[in-house]
């Protein structure tokens, strides 16, 4: 399966909800239809969905928010299975310890996609050492640090002044004079967005 490459704010809309798969800076047009699916003209009640259609329309909504293909997707479920623990939440905090999130997080970039690039074209440096694979699990406790000769990208600059001025989560601590930032602990469940339902995708991959 190839990633897709089409308008963003299309999966947005097919999703019902922001992705943050565009910039902050541009923003998803306030225009975006959100309760409408990209096609459809107007509002249309339609019958009531299927278990499996729910449960399936969360796992693509979650995937494509963390620009993940379904092999990497069912990967990161398969993994979480394995660790003690509440699997749904497990699958959450592995999504946020990836590599190219973390450095998402800490406003390095202003997208996933911006960040996995940054990460593909070894512009970040793990506990001193460069790191260029965006699957790679960050540990608590470790420094993610935006690599010198990536430190002067304009979109690396916008990116984290755009981040300083919203906020940074709790579970990431970010010096932005140095351009670097520990990721202090896996996030709570109350701490990830409210609108994603892991148990569904529990339920779906459980059938």
């Amino acid at each position: 399966m190839a990633r897709y490459l089409g308008p963003k704010a299309k999966l947005s809309r097919r999703e019902g909800s922001d992705l943050f798969l565009k910039s902050a800076r541009r923003g998803i047009d306030s225009k975006a239809k959100f309760d409408t699916k990209p096609g459809q003209h107007g509002r249309t009640s339609g019958s009531r969905q299927s278990d499996y259609a729910v449960q399936l329309r969360e796992k693509q909504k979650v995937k494509r928010m963390y620009g993940l293909l379904e092999k990497q997707f069912r990967l990161n479920y398969e993994r979480a299975q394995l660790v003690r623990g509440n699997t749904g939440v497990n699958m959450l905090n592995l999504l946020e310890s990836r590599l190219d999130n973390v450095v998402y997080r800490m406003g390095f970039a202003s997208t996933r996609a911006e960040a996995r690039q940054l990460v593909g074209h070894r512009g970040i440096v793990v506990d001193g050492a460069v790191l260029d694979i965006p699957s790679a699990l960050v540990k608590p406790g470790q420094t993610v640090s935006v690599r010198d000769k990536a430190k002067k990208q304009l979109r690396v600059i916008d990116a984290l002044k755009l981040a300083e001025g919203n906020g940074f989560p709790s579970w990431v601590q970010v010096d932005a004079s140095k351009m670097e930032g520990v990721f202090k602990k896996t996030p709570d469940r109350d701490e990830f967005a409210s609108d994603i339902n892991e148990s569904l995708i529990v339920e779906l991959y459980s059938r």
